[in-house]
């Protein structure tokens, strides 16, 4: 693979090395050459899903890739229009790293898809108090060549003249941060996989067969099965439902409302390049996108919802929802107090019990990978999640221990 040369330029090698060296990263295992005949099943062709598929194919395999809806689908975790990458990450270095080697992917991604899928507009943090969970990412951003800059309100405001600061202590820029167009990337890499030789279905699936600690198929909604030597569930919000026992309560799927709300006839303040990314750390976070493909503002709460199914889940926005998407607007853009709601949506995060990633062999199936908890901030790493998936199946890596398995603690039950 040949260097970007846009900066930051984080090669493979140097992401492995550096979190080779990083306090909480495993060491590499040892190589193993694959023969290029061994199959591998990967299920679920959202930005974790596709973009394993594409590099195991890249590493040799022969890949099958199902999906019950669709790649980038109204359901799924990686629906909708678009989601943010930025690198700031409360100090944890291997997330830093991770989005650094991520946004040196889909740039050279756009090169070779022809396909543009990042915007870079910056990323504006404004923290109302407490700014530790950006101060804490100095470092790290500093280690992975990615810049972060300080802002006084006042120089905020004079940068950002539209937005507002009355409730702002402190801000941050982070110029390389933006946002993906994120339905139109999942689709345009399952072409691209499907064009490298993957095979694509579209189906629901169930753990088949096991044998000797392996697993030897999946059952397809169709009643067919598919035999492979290696399988990866990269299901977002099913993985509990797809192994009750194993996943459970310990990734839930969350309701999550995003709304977006109409500019004025003219106005292009509120347009990539003037308007960037951005978050607001308060009593909550708080965070929105530019006015991406004339859709309007978008504006959400990070804040999970509650727990839902992803395949029966009306999305009709609620109220309370709307009421403090306005207060949000209000508060950041008070041009926009009385703007009206031009589009809304309601999807879901895939939240794990500590908000971190699961990317780990299922602890009963050598041959199985389990690949999810997105928890509403992995679309971004989707890049350098499917090439850590494609090294862990060929042996050349173990897993990190933020993303173990065995950390996992199962969510108390819900008093019904």
């Amino acid at each position: 693979m040949t260097n970007d040369d846009v900066p930051p330029d984080i090669t493979r090698r140097a992401f492995v090395g550096a979190m080779a060296v990083a306090p909480f990263a495993t060491a590499l295992a040892p190589r193993r050459t694959h023969a290029t005949r061994e199959h591998a099943v990967v299920i679920g062709a959202g930005a974790f899903g596709g973009w394993s598929a594409l590099a195991l194919r890249r590493a040799g395999f022969r890949v099958t890739l199902v999906d019950a809806w669709g790649a980038g689908n109204s359901r799924a975790s990686s629906g909708g229009e678009t989601r943010v990458i930025r690198a700031v990450y409360n100090g944890k270095a291997l997330y830093t790293q991770m989005a650094a080697r991520s946004l040196h992917l889909w740039r050279k991604a756009e090169r070779d898809f022809g396909q543009r899928l990042y915007h870079k507009t910056g990323a504006l943090w404004m923290c109302a108090d407490d700014d530790s969970y950006v101060r804490k990412s100095i470092e790290p951003m500093r280690m992975a060549s990615m810049p972060l800059e300080q802002l006084a309100p006042n120089e905020a405001r004079r940068r950002f003249p539209h937005m507002g600061f009355d409730d702002v202590r402190v801000a941050y820029f982070e110029p390389e941060a933006g946002y993906l167009s994120a339905r139109v990337a999942c689709e345009v890499v399952r072409q691209r996989a499907v064009a490298e030789g993957v095979m694509y279905r579209a189906a629901w699936v169930q753990p088949g067969e096991k044998r000797g600690g392996r697993l030897v198929d999946i059952q397809c909604s169709d009643g067919s099965r598919i035999g492979a030597d290696h399988f990866v569930f990269a299901c977002g919000p099913w993985m509990g439902t797809v192994f009750p026992e194993v996943v459970g309560r310990r990734i839930v799927p969350t309701r999550q409302e995003v709304f977006f709300f109409g500019t004025p006839a003219g106005d292009t303040r509120y347009e990539p390049g003037t308007t960037p990314v951005w978050m607001h750390i308060g009593k909550r976070l708080v965070y929105g996108v530019p006015n991406h493909e004339r859709r309007g503002l978008k504006v959400a709460d990070d804040t999970a919802g509650d727990e839902v199914d992803p395949s029966r889940l009306d999305r009709v926005p609620s109220a309370a929802g709307l009421a403090l998407a306005r207060e949000i607007v209000g508060a950041r853009f008070p041009a926009l107090k009385d703007a009206p709601l031009v589009e809304s949506r309601v999807c879901q995060y895939e939240a794990s019990t500590d908000g971190d990633y699961l990317i780990d062999r299922h602890p009963g199936l050598t041959n199985t990978w389990l690949v999810g908890g997105g928890s509403g901030h992995g679309f971004k790493m989707g890049p350098a999640i499917g090439e850590h998936v494609a090294a862990l199946v060929s042996e050349k890596e173990l897993p990190h221990r933020e993303f173990a398995y065995a950390r996992l603690e199962p969510r108390p039950a819900i008093a019904r």
